[in-house]
Protein backbone atom coordinates (compact mmCIF):
# COMPACT_ATOMS: atom_id res chain seq x y z
CA UNK A 1 0.00 0.00 0.00
CA UNK A 2 1.36 3.47 -0.94
CA UNK A 3 2.16 6.13 1.61
CA UNK A 4 -0.53 8.40 0.12
CA UNK A 5 -3.21 5.91 0.81
CA UNK A 6 -1.97 5.33 4.36
CA UNK A 7 -2.27 9.06 5.12
CA UNK A 8 -5.94 9.17 4.22
CA UNK A 9 -8.20 9.02 7.33
CA UNK A 10 -10.54 6.09 7.62
CA UNK A 11 -14.16 6.74 6.75
CA UNK A 12 -16.79 5.78 9.28
CA UNK A 13 -19.05 3.01 8.14
CA UNK A 14 -22.17 5.02 8.88
CA UNK A 15 -24.00 7.13 11.42
CA UNK A 16 -25.85 5.55 14.24
CA UNK A 17 -29.54 5.28 13.64
CA UNK A 18 -31.84 7.51 15.56
CA UNK A 19 -29.32 10.36 16.01
CA UNK A 20 -31.28 12.81 13.90
CA UNK A 21 -33.16 15.69 15.47
CA UNK A 22 -36.40 15.08 17.33
CA UNK A 23 -38.27 17.13 14.77
CA UNK A 24 -37.16 14.96 11.86
CA UNK A 25 -39.60 12.44 10.53
CA UNK A 26 -36.76 10.17 9.51
CA UNK A 27 -35.64 9.92 13.10
CA UNK A 28 -39.04 8.57 14.16
CA UNK A 29 -38.97 5.99 11.38
CA UNK A 30 -35.51 4.80 12.35
CA UNK A 31 -36.48 4.52 16.03
CA UNK A 32 -39.42 2.37 15.10
CA UNK A 33 -37.17 0.20 13.01
CA UNK A 34 -34.90 -0.39 15.99
CA UNK A 35 -37.79 -1.25 18.33
CA UNK A 36 -39.22 -3.83 15.96
CA UNK A 37 -35.94 -5.45 14.93
CA UNK A 38 -35.46 -9.17 15.33
CA UNK A 39 -33.10 -10.12 18.23
CA UNK A 40 -29.79 -11.73 17.36
CA UNK A 41 -29.34 -15.47 17.59
CA UNK A 42 -29.13 -16.68 21.18
CA UNK A 43 -30.71 -13.52 22.61
CA UNK A 44 -34.01 -13.55 24.43
CA UNK A 45 -36.39 -10.71 23.74
CA UNK A 46 -36.54 -8.42 26.74
CA UNK A 47 -39.72 -7.16 28.38
CA UNK A 48 -41.62 -4.42 26.64
CA UNK A 49 -41.14 -1.02 28.23
CA UNK A 50 -44.21 0.51 26.60
CA UNK A 51 -46.06 2.90 28.88
CA UNK A 52 -49.38 2.13 27.24
CA UNK A 53 -51.84 0.11 29.31
CA UNK A 54 -54.62 -2.02 27.95
CA UNK A 55 -58.25 -1.51 28.97
CA UNK A 56 -58.82 -2.32 32.62
CA UNK A 57 -60.87 -5.45 33.19
CA UNK A 58 -64.07 -4.84 35.13
CA UNK A 59 -64.86 -7.11 38.03
CA UNK A 60 -67.95 -9.22 37.33
CA UNK A 61 -70.68 -9.25 39.97
CA UNK A 62 -73.75 -11.50 39.99
CA UNK A 63 -77.00 -10.18 41.46
CA UNK A 64 -80.32 -11.94 41.98
CA UNK A 65 -83.66 -10.20 42.43
CA UNK A 66 -87.32 -11.18 42.53
CA UNK A 67 -90.61 -9.44 41.87
CA UNK A 68 -94.15 -10.01 40.84
CA UNK A 69 -97.14 -9.08 38.75
CA UNK A 70 -99.83 -8.69 41.40
CA UNK A 71 -103.40 -8.83 40.04
CA UNK A 72 -106.57 -7.52 41.62
CA UNK A 73 -109.99 -8.88 40.60
CA UNK A 74 -108.30 -11.98 39.24
CA UNK A 75 -111.53 -13.98 39.52
CA UNK A 76 -113.54 -11.40 37.55
CA UNK A 77 -113.81 -10.79 33.78
CA UNK A 78 -110.65 -9.66 31.99
CA UNK A 79 -111.84 -6.07 31.58
CA UNK A 80 -112.01 -5.73 35.39
CA UNK A 81 -108.57 -7.16 36.12
CA UNK A 82 -105.83 -4.67 37.04
CA UNK A 83 -102.13 -4.99 37.85
CA UNK A 84 -100.02 -2.86 40.20
CA UNK A 85 -97.12 -1.17 38.41
CA UNK A 86 -94.40 1.19 39.58
CA UNK A 87 -93.07 4.19 37.68
CA UNK A 88 -89.54 5.58 37.76
CA UNK A 89 -88.21 8.67 35.97
CA UNK A 90 -85.15 8.04 33.79
CA UNK A 91 -82.33 10.48 33.00
CA UNK A 92 -84.32 11.95 30.11
CA UNK A 93 -87.24 12.73 32.37
CA UNK A 94 -89.43 9.95 30.97
CA UNK A 95 -91.72 7.93 33.22
CA UNK A 96 -90.92 4.22 32.78
CA UNK A 97 -93.46 1.71 34.10
CA UNK A 98 -92.31 -1.71 35.25
CA UNK A 99 -93.03 -4.58 37.64
CA UNK A 100 -92.02 -4.15 41.29
CA UNK A 101 -88.87 -6.06 42.14
CA UNK A 102 -85.77 -5.99 44.35
CA UNK A 103 -82.73 -7.82 45.64
CA UNK A 104 -83.06 -11.14 47.45
CA UNK A 105 -81.84 -10.51 50.98
CA UNK A 106 -79.97 -12.84 53.28
CA UNK A 107 -82.18 -15.75 54.42
CA UNK A 108 -84.95 -15.07 51.87
CA UNK A 109 -86.26 -17.28 49.10
CA UNK A 110 -87.18 -15.75 45.76
CA UNK A 111 -90.91 -16.07 46.54
CA UNK A 112 -90.50 -14.31 49.88
CA UNK A 113 -88.57 -11.50 48.22
CA UNK A 114 -91.27 -11.06 45.57
CA UNK A 115 -93.97 -10.74 48.25
CA UNK A 116 -91.88 -8.29 50.28
CA UNK A 117 -90.84 -6.13 47.33
CA UNK A 118 -94.38 -5.88 45.99
CA UNK A 119 -95.58 -4.76 49.43
CA UNK A 120 -92.75 -2.25 49.91
CA UNK A 121 -92.90 -0.70 46.45
CA UNK A 122 -96.67 -0.69 45.92
CA UNK A 123 -98.27 -1.10 49.35
CA UNK A 124 -100.13 -4.20 48.15
CA UNK A 125 -100.05 -7.57 49.89
CA UNK A 126 -100.00 -10.52 47.53
CA UNK A 127 -99.75 -14.29 47.45
CA UNK A 128 -97.77 -16.23 44.86
CA UNK A 129 -99.84 -18.31 42.41
CA UNK A 130 -97.27 -19.36 39.80
CA UNK A 131 -93.88 -18.55 38.34
CA UNK A 132 -93.95 -16.23 35.32
CA UNK A 133 -90.36 -16.61 34.22
CA UNK A 134 -86.82 -15.35 34.67
CA UNK A 135 -85.11 -12.36 33.08
CA UNK A 136 -81.35 -11.83 33.04
CA UNK A 137 -79.29 -8.99 31.63
CA UNK A 138 -75.91 -7.23 31.92
CA UNK A 139 -74.98 -3.66 32.78
CA UNK A 140 -71.98 -1.68 34.04
CA UNK A 141 -72.07 0.47 37.19
CA UNK A 142 -69.50 1.80 39.67
CA UNK A 143 -66.66 0.14 37.78
CA UNK A 144 -68.32 -3.28 37.89
CA UNK A 145 -69.87 -5.47 35.24
CA UNK A 146 -73.11 -6.77 36.71
CA UNK A 147 -75.01 -9.86 35.60
CA UNK A 148 -78.51 -9.58 37.02
CA UNK A 149 -81.13 -12.33 37.23
CA UNK A 150 -84.72 -11.50 38.19
CA UNK A 151 -87.35 -14.10 39.10
CA UNK A 152 -90.96 -13.02 38.46
CA UNK A 153 -94.17 -14.47 39.89
CA UNK A 154 -97.88 -14.17 39.22
CA UNK A 155 -99.49 -12.93 42.42
CA UNK A 156 -103.01 -12.41 43.66
CA UNK A 157 -103.90 -9.27 45.62
CA UNK A 158 -104.87 -10.19 49.16
CA UNK A 159 -104.99 -6.78 50.83
CA UNK A 160 -103.27 -3.46 51.34
CA UNK A 161 -103.61 -0.04 49.79
CA UNK A 162 -101.74 1.32 46.81
CA UNK A 163 -98.93 3.59 48.07
CA UNK A 164 -95.89 5.38 46.65
CA UNK A 165 -94.08 5.62 50.02
CA UNK A 166 -90.88 4.11 48.64
CA UNK A 167 -88.62 7.03 47.71
CA UNK A 168 -87.20 5.12 44.74
CA UNK A 169 -90.65 4.93 43.17
CA UNK A 170 -92.05 8.04 41.51
CA UNK A 171 -95.60 6.73 40.97
CA UNK A 172 -97.71 3.63 41.45
CA UNK A 173 -100.89 2.75 39.62
CA UNK A 174 -103.46 0.06 38.95
CA UNK A 175 -103.23 -0.61 35.22
CA UNK A 176 -105.85 -2.66 33.31
CA UNK A 177 -104.40 -5.99 32.26
CA UNK A 178 -105.18 -5.34 28.59
CA UNK A 179 -103.09 -2.12 28.72
CA UNK A 180 -99.91 -3.77 30.00
CA UNK A 181 -98.38 -4.31 26.50
CA UNK A 182 -98.52 -0.57 25.84
CA UNK A 183 -97.67 0.59 29.38
CA UNK A 184 -94.71 -1.61 30.35
CA UNK A 185 -91.42 -0.06 29.23
CA UNK A 186 -89.42 -3.26 28.78
CA UNK A 187 -90.04 -5.95 26.16
CA UNK A 188 -89.12 -8.81 28.49
CA UNK A 189 -91.75 -7.73 31.00
CA UNK A 190 -94.34 -7.36 28.26
CA UNK A 191 -93.74 -11.02 27.41
CA UNK A 192 -94.25 -11.93 31.06
CA UNK A 193 -97.58 -10.10 30.97
CA UNK A 194 -98.67 -12.32 28.07
CA UNK A 195 -97.74 -15.41 30.08
CA UNK A 196 -99.71 -14.02 33.01
CA UNK A 197 -102.80 -13.63 30.85
CA UNK A 198 -102.59 -17.26 29.76
CA UNK A 199 -102.16 -18.47 33.34
CA UNK A 200 -105.10 -16.38 34.54
CA UNK A 201 -107.33 -17.88 31.83
CA UNK A 202 -106.27 -21.35 32.92
CA UNK A 203 -106.85 -20.45 36.57
CA UNK A 204 -110.39 -19.23 35.84
CA UNK A 205 -111.25 -22.20 33.62
CA UNK A 206 -109.73 -25.14 35.48
CA UNK A 207 -109.03 -23.76 38.95
CA UNK A 208 -105.79 -23.15 40.92
CA UNK A 209 -104.75 -26.82 40.58
CA UNK A 210 -104.29 -26.31 36.83
CA UNK A 211 -101.43 -23.87 37.36
CA UNK A 212 -97.89 -25.26 37.20
CA UNK A 213 -96.28 -25.70 40.63
CA UNK A 214 -93.95 -22.97 41.83
CA UNK A 215 -90.32 -24.16 41.52
CA UNK A 216 -88.76 -24.37 44.99
CA UNK A 217 -85.95 -21.94 45.79
CA UNK A 218 -83.43 -22.05 48.62
CA UNK A 219 -82.91 -19.21 51.10
CA UNK A 220 -79.99 -16.98 50.21
CA UNK A 221 -76.94 -17.79 52.29
CA UNK A 222 -74.72 -14.80 51.50
CA UNK A 223 -75.46 -11.08 51.34
CA UNK A 224 -75.32 -9.53 47.89
CA UNK A 225 -72.74 -6.95 46.87
CA UNK A 226 -75.30 -4.41 45.68
CA UNK A 227 -78.10 -5.18 48.14
CA UNK A 228 -79.88 -2.04 49.16
CA UNK A 229 -81.91 -1.32 52.27
CA UNK A 230 -85.29 0.29 52.19
CA UNK A 231 -85.27 4.07 52.26
CA UNK A 232 -88.41 4.60 54.32
CA UNK A 233 -87.92 4.97 58.06
CA UNK A 234 -90.04 2.73 60.31
CA UNK A 235 -91.67 5.78 61.92
CA UNK A 236 -92.42 7.46 58.58
CA UNK A 237 -96.14 7.57 57.77
CA UNK A 238 -97.26 5.72 54.67
CA UNK A 239 -98.89 7.89 52.03
CA UNK A 240 -101.81 5.99 50.65
CA UNK A 241 -103.89 6.42 47.52
CA UNK A 242 -107.57 6.00 46.96
CA UNK A 243 -107.29 3.30 44.30
CA UNK A 244 -106.31 0.54 46.72
CA UNK A 245 -106.76 -3.20 46.47
CA UNK A 246 -110.35 -4.27 46.00
CA UNK A 247 -113.47 -2.11 45.99
CA UNK A 248 -113.43 1.04 48.08
CA UNK A 249 -115.58 1.02 51.23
Amino acid sequence: MSEGKKAQPRRRRGRRRGRRGAGSGHGQTDKAAIDTSTPAAGEKPGPSHSTRRGPERLRTVHETSAGGLVIDNIDRPREEQVAALIGRVDRRGRMLWSLPKGHIELGETAEQTAIREVAEETGIQGSVLAALGRIDYWFVTDGRRVHKTVHHYLMRCSGGELSDADVEVAEVAWVPLRELPSRLAYADERKLAEVAGELIDKWQTDGPAALPPVPPTSPRRRPQTHSRTRNRRPDEPVRGRKNGCGPEP
